[in-house]
């Protein structure tokens, strides 16, 4: 007696049964294989990969017992530069400004005014003929004209010369055949009120209040208005009107 076989296993023997032709090799059905027996015995509930009981996450590390490698160090000595750095990179920056301070100073005159030839100015109001033109006259040293300018505009000329005085302060010479009404308002503004009169080389000069600090000497006559306006001290400008020739 042969011992019985599984109920999936295909004969060895190809012969058909009687009465059947016999089947073509390369016709016959493929063999299922063997279904093998589990090798790992399940657990009691399947688990989602990432997921712990009752479906919380589980990190991946818990499930492999594998520790995360701390993220890198950051040096601070690399990372942060100290007090001594700083001030070496600021003295590098601060060396050739001083330098350049120092030859626009010293070479190109960097604190002195630029200061400018009158005569253009003088000669074209001369030449216009619109109204007598006066000039200072031994001014002294440190005194420097810093502006000049002749304009002839409706209603009349004006020339007007500026000067940087001894003190450092600033003055201007203002001689116009423009009507005082209309001249005065212009070149003192509306702060610009008359406060007396004072002798100035032989002339009447009536004084008045100008802009901020400023204060002006003015000298009218029937055919021109001179106006002597600026910051600087009392005693400069009478210097100023009283140089005129």
């Amino acid at each position: 007696m042969e011992p019985a076989q599984p109920a999936d296993r295909v004969p060895a023997d190809s012969t058909p049964p009687e009465g059947h032709p016999p089947v073509p090799e390369g016709a016959r059905p493929p063999v299922a294989p063997a279904a093998e027996p589990a090798l790992v015995e399940p657990g009691p509930a399947a688990r989602v990969p990432g997921e712990g009981a009752g479906g919380a996450e589980v990190d991946g590390a818990a499930e492999t017992g594998e520790v995360p490698a701390p993220p890198p160090r950051v040096d601070a000595g690399k990372s942060e530069r100290s007090p001594k750095d700083m001030a070496i990179s600021l003295l590098v920056l601060l060396i050739p400004i001083a330098l350049l301070l120092a030859f626009y100073r010293g070479f190109l005159g960097g604190d002195e005014p630029i200061t400018v030839d009158p005569a253009p100015a003088v000669e074209s109001a001369r030449a216009a003929n619109a109204f007598p033109v006066a000039v200072p006259a031994d001014l002294g040293d440190g005194w420097r004209t810093v502006s000049a300018n002749f304009q002839t505009v409706e209603g009349g000329s004006t020339l007007r010369l500026g000067y940087l005085t001894p003190e450092g302060r600033g003055a201007q010479l203002v001689q116009s055949n423009v009507p005082a009404e209309r001249l005065l308002p212009t070149e003192l503004t509306d702060q610009g009120q008359p406060q007396g009169q004072t002798d100035l080389g032989g002339r009447t000069w009536q004084r008045y209040t100008a802009r901020g600090n400023e204060q002006a000497l003015v000298l009218l006559e029937p055919n021109r208005t001179v106006i002597v306006v600026g910051d600087a001290r009392d005693n400069e400008l009478r210097h100023l009107a009283t140089s005129l020739r």
